[in-house]
């Protein structure tokens, strides 16, 4: 890892000067400790012998461990600590106590007591610090022991039961959404707390689960059921409460459309060249549309398969209708406007582009973060660190 010089352009970013350690295995803590480090935080990566779970994942490697662990561990410190071990227990404790504005875990639920890491013994000591514990089912209730993956609660949430098409099996999202989401949770709520620390001098314990989070990814599902006892059920790329609002095949693949309003699937008849359907009283409303999900769906189906997908984004737009490809990770790793953005990017010739923090401040997104560590490869210098702060 390379050091921040004195003028590095971390030091404009908003967490710069905070220290952050994160004893975080898998994906959602070290999510969180990879947007923090992209906020300019220095993030001490504490992991066990034998490294991150992710080191592990397949089938995609990169410099000999899981592209996952790159995805999401850039821009960290990695010091490698057996923290049964007591003598490097304590070595942990001595970089929290001294150093550490927060300490990120997700550690097995109730196993922080037992190292003195949870928040009550931690905070005894020292106040001012954050302390954000990320769990599976929640720190309250009968299942707050429990571990937990993310797709145990995308299942536990219902979100299941709304993903796919009706009458198929279960299927879960494609990519991790509770795990992304709770860091991002951790996150917001880590920052909150340093904010309040400014002005009352006092730090916080702050609690996020991946349960909480699939829930809140739940909310208009719930908010349905609240209402009427049906959360919505599953319509593939479609949702329940909006039609049109789905991807429809074309001549070369597949594209979205989002006809959100009235004004909207106005415009999209207007631009299919059938405008008779937006007087159609069983099409008018959203109301309608949605009772007679399947014929309209069939009308704007039969008229997709003619064009392409390029042809048709480019014909919605003349429109303003939304419209997206459906595209593979191949043409949005391509896309133009991918580039543009500049959210993938590397710090060497010798690393892979990866994902940056989706955020811009002052219109500028924060530069890519480091490569990853290799396990324990900061271990002199966390003890370096601890010798001259003891003096």
């Amino acid at each position: 890892m390379h050091e921040r010089s004195s003028a590095s352009p971390h030091d404009d970013l908003p967490l710069a000067g905070m220290t952050v350690v994160e004893l975080g295995d898998s994906a959602s803590a070290p999510f969180a400790g990879h947007v923090l480090a992209g906020l300019g935080a220095e993030v001490w990566k504490i992991e066990r012998p034998g490294g991150d779970s992710s080191r592990g994942w397949g089938p995609s490697q990169w410099k000999g461990c899981g592209a996952a662990f790159h995805a999401l561990n850039r821009g960290k410190r990695s010091i490698c600590l057996d923290i049964k071990d007591p003598v490097q227990l304590a070595t942990l404790h001595d970089l929290i106590e001294r150093h550490a504005d927060v300490f990120l875990h997700n550690l097995r639920p109730g196993s922080a007591g037992q190292y003195r890491l949870d928040p009550d013994s931690l905070r005894a000591r020292k106040p001012a610090l954050v302390v954000c514990e990320v769990g599976a089912y929640g720190h309250v209730g009968p299942f707050n022991k429990l571990p937990g993956y993310d797709p145990l609660m995308q299942a536990f949430s219902g979100i299941m039961t709304l993903t796919g098409e009706e009458g198929q099996a279960p299927v879960r999202a494609g990519v991790s959404i509770v795990d992304f989401g709770t860091g991002m949770w951790a996150v917001i709520g880590i920052v909150s707390a340093l904010l309040r620390r400014e002005r009352k001098q006092l730090g916080a314990t702050v609690n996020s689960s991946l349960l909480e989070t699939a829930i809140a990814w739940m909310s208009i599902g719930i908010a349905n059921y609240a209402a009427d006892g049906e959360p919505g059920g599953r319509h593939g790329s479609g949702v329940a409460f909006i039609v049109p609002h789905r991807a429809y095949e074309t001549a070369d693949g597949y594209a979205i459309i989002s006809a959100a309003n009235d004004r909207l699937f106005a415009r999209l008849c207007e631009a299919l060249g059938r405008p008779e359907w937006a007087s159609d009283p069983k099409f008018a409303t959203n109301a309608g549309r949605l009772a007679n999900r399947a014929e309209i769906d069939g009308l704007i189906g039969q008229r997709m398969k003619e064009r392409t997908r390029e042809h048709w984004q480019k014909h919605f737009d003349g429109f303003g209708l939304p419209c997206a490809p459906v595209q593979t990770t191949a043409e949005l790793f391509a896309h133009e406007q991918t580039k543009t953005l500049g959210i993938l990017g590397k710090t060497s010739d010798d690393e892979i582009e990866l994902v940056g923090v989706p955020l811009s401040f002052d219109r500028m997104r924060p530069p890519p973060l480091d490569a990853a560590p290799g396990i324990g490869q900061d271990n002199e210098r966390l003890q370096r660190l601890l010798d001259a702060s003891s003096h």
